[in-house]
Formats: C-alpha cells, structure tokens, sequence
C-alpha cells in the first residue's frame, strides 16, 4: 500500500530539483521546546539517544522502524548528540518496508535539510530534515536509509532496538531493492525521532519513559510488542486526538544517576519536552535505582519524580505515573530493595503530583506472592514482562489519562 505517499514522487522530485539553498542549522540535543530543535507535526515513532559505539566512515544504513499515528508532512530527527565532532549525512531516503531490507515499489525518496542533500550536524546537535510530501500511513515500517561517508568517534544511536535493520558498503540507499543490504544490525542509528502532520487536527501523542520494561526487553523481537506499541494500537483503535506513541525506554535506565543512558532526569528535555505534538508522559522508572543498591531512598525517589513532574507541567504536558513493578527472584532483590519499592508505590499511588496513576504494580504481581510477577506474564527473568504481560500493562492504561486538560 504505497498510497499518497508514493504517488507524490513526481512532486517531490521537482521541488527537490528546484532547491538549492544550504543545509539548515542544526540545533543543540538538549534544546528546550519552543527551539528550533522542535518540529511542527506529532511524533509518530521515537527511540531515547545514547552513545552507540564508533562511527564508520562510508557505511549505510538501513534503519526500519514502526509509526503510531499516520499524516502528512513525514519529518525525521537525526542526532549527534554524543558525537565528538561534526557528522555528516548523505544519500538520506525514506520509503516503506515490502518485506527485510527491500523497499515498496515507488516509495522510496529522499529526505533534504533545508533544500540541500547533505546536513552536518554539529557535536552535541539534531537536525530535522525538511518536510516530505505525501501520506504515510499508521502502524506501518517506515525506513530511514542513510550514510556517513566520513563518521569517526562515538557514534549517537538506541542500542537495543528489538528491531532487524540493514547495514551496507557503497551509494545504495536510493535503491528500493535489498540486494546491497547483506548484514544486519539490531540498533537503530543516527536517527531518534519522526514526527507527521495528522489528518485530524490538532492531534497529539504520548511519550512512554522508562527503562527495559519499556523498550521491549523480553517481548518478541520484530514483531512490536512492546506495551507501547500495543498502546499505540489501542490508541489507533479508539480514534481519539492522542495517536502518536513515541518509547523513550532505555535498558538499565535510572532515573536519578547516569549509567545505562543519561538519567531520566537528564534525558527529559531531549526525549519528551522537545518532542512535537506530547500531550502526556508515562513515567514508568525506579526500579534500576532502587535494585542498584546504590543507597537510593524512597525519598530520593520521590524528589526526583516530583522534579519530573514540575518541568512536564511547566512545558504543558501532562504526567500519567506508573507504579514500580514487582522483581523477586532477580538476583538483585532483597527486602530492603523490596521496602524501598513498597514505600515509593504506597506515595505514587496517593500522590497530587501527577495528573494520574496507572497501577502497573498491581497489574503484573502474583495474587499469591505479590512481591513476584505473575508467571503467565513472567518472561523469565522475574522482571521483564513477557508478550501477554506487556499486553496488560498496556492495556491497564486509561486512555482518557491521555489527553488531560492542562
């Protein structure tokens, strides 16, 4: 289904022709709302930025990833924002995934900064590219195709995508056939945010911000059934004005101390307060400071959420808090780790900081031994909720949480 955003090619093409001007200026990561670091538009797919390795001079990528809300105006965010030094981009294209690293016929086109084929983003720095003409529909893979003939240093990017891309050597990515793209990658590169223009105004979205829950782990890889992405589905569902669902969860994430990714604290302004069209956040966080056995108290915590709260408010955004969910058996949790998440759920559940509360506590712990997950949604590992449990946690959630008068 290549849709209007196929049969705008032809427009395309003659606008891209016409443009001659020089890439746009980059804007700082960590540029408030309101900068030029904030696109017009909702977001339809994002994934929290961290260093990623080193950069490869000349290599290409073929990232896919899934939106939540379908429109027009498709924009995506590229990052340097743990770069070292300025990085370059070329060859960008976006088109629609048919089946692995191939391309529907007619969809693939390319992407410009400020009428240019190429953009420097600067160390430190995002960069929006121009709006493209033509639809792209909900709940489909969109794919960024990119390279960076020069890249060296740390590399910005999301490790643990849950996602297959596509990897490549030479100029292929205005190719729709996947013969070049041979190796595969399980991380998203360079890329942390795509924003759309929806077709029923004004629109808005949610961002999700947590830790592993959040970004998938244990749920079935390829298939995104992550529980944001089974809220997008509902949200699609029920065709209220919140659609859009960006996961801005990071594998081991505090949201006190850096470590695994900035801290929550740290990452707000770049994940969710820059982030077009929010309406609300989802906080989901606490359970790596508190199994850490760092010294973290439940007042530390509560300080911190609060902080969290007071800066989404002071942007406009709503603030939906979930309680921490239950992790006995992971080698990590003993009963003071235990105390510490029963004193902080007891405060967010009776909390006026928070415009909501979604129990996700109560929705995943064993009737039985409530300190456990329930083994119908264990994944395993006593921590991470399997596909039913994501589900659940999903489903928990009221959508009428989600777009709150504020």
């Amino acid at each position: 289904m290549t849709g209007g955003f196929g049969r705008c090619c032809r427009i395309a093409a003659a606008l891209l022709t016409a443009a001659a001007c020089q890439s746009a200026p980059a804007a700082r990561a960590d540029a408030p709302p309101g900068s030029t670091a904030r696109a017009t538009g909702v977001v339809t797919w994002a994934a929290s930025a961290d260093r990623l390795g080193e950069g490869t001079a000349g290599q290409g990528y073929r990232l896919v990833v899934r939106t939540s809300v379908g429109g027009s105006h498709l924009r995506v965010r590229f990052t340097n924002a743990f770069g070292d030094r300025p990085l370059t981009l070329d060859g960008v294209h976006a088109g629609l995934r048919a089946q692995g690293a191939a391309l529907r016929p007619g969809s693939n086109r390319p992407l410009t900064f400020g009428g240019a084929r190429t953009v420097t983003v600067p160390a430190g720095a995002v960069a929006w590219s121009d709006p493209l003409p033509g639809r792209i529909p909900a709940g489909t893979d969109l794919v960024v195709s990119l390279r960076t003939p020069d890249a060296a240093g740390p590399a910005t990017g999301h490790w643990m995508a849950m996602q297959t891309s596509y990897t490549g050597r030479g100029e292929h990515t205005a190719e729709e056939s996947g013969a070049h793209w041979t190796r595969t990658t399980g991380s998203w590169w360079y890329i942390d945010s795509v924003a759309v223009r929806p077709a029923r105004a004004p629109g808005g979205a949610v961002v999700a911000l947590g830790d592993s829950i959040t970004d998938g782990w244990q749920s079935t890889a390829g298939l995104n059934r992550r529980w944001p992405d089974r809220l997008a589905r509902r949200l699609a569902a029920a065709g209220g004005p919140v659609q859009g669902v960006a996961d801005e969860g990071i594998s081991g994430n505090r949201v006190l101390a850096d470590g695994a990714g900035q801290a929550v604290l740290r990452r707000l302004d770049r994940d969710v307060l820059s982030q077009p069209g929010v309406r609300t956040v989802i906080l989901f966080a606490g359970v790596n400071d508190i199994k850490a056995h760092t010294g973290v108290t439940a007042a530390d915590l509560v300080t911190g959420y609060r902080e969290i709260a007071r800066r989404a408010h002071a942007a406009g955004i709503c603030v939906v808090a979930a309680t921490v969910g239950p992790f006995k058996g992971w080698p990590e949790w003993d009963p003071a780790a235990e105390a510490v998440r029963q004193e902080v759920n007891r405060f967010l559940r009776g909390s006026t900081d928070f415009d909501a509360v979604t129990d996700f506590d109560r929705v995943l712990r064993s009737p039985y031994d409530p300190e456990r997950i329930l083994p119908l949604f264990d994944g395993g590992d006593h921590l991470h909720p399997d596909d039913e449990g994501m589900r659940a946690l999903a489903d928990a959630v009221a959508l009428d949480s989600l777009d709150c008068p504020r």
